[in-house]
């Protein structure tokens, strides 16, 4: 099962945001790359989970279903 993933963690730097390890920046266990991944907090700042698509951007509904032929 995933871990809790934290929504504004003490110190992101110090971690790799890259998989479930959450390993230490300088013992990157995984091989997810040669850099860590970053917290979304680092990257959009502390707001980060109040965004969403804007205007016009929502996803659009799912089509109804269309009625088999009955051939």
């Amino acid at each position: 099962m995933a871990k809790k993933f934290p929504i504004h963690p003490a110190h992101p730097e110090r971690t790799c945001w890259g998989c479930d390890r959450y390993c230490a920046r300088d013992e990157l266990a995984c091989g997810n790359g040669s850099d860590r991944t970053q917290h979304p907090v680092e990257i959009f700042g502390d707001d980060w989970m109040e965004w969403g698509p804007g205007p016009g951007l929502a996803p659009e509904p799912a089509a109804e279903p269309r009625p088999q032929s009955t051939r």
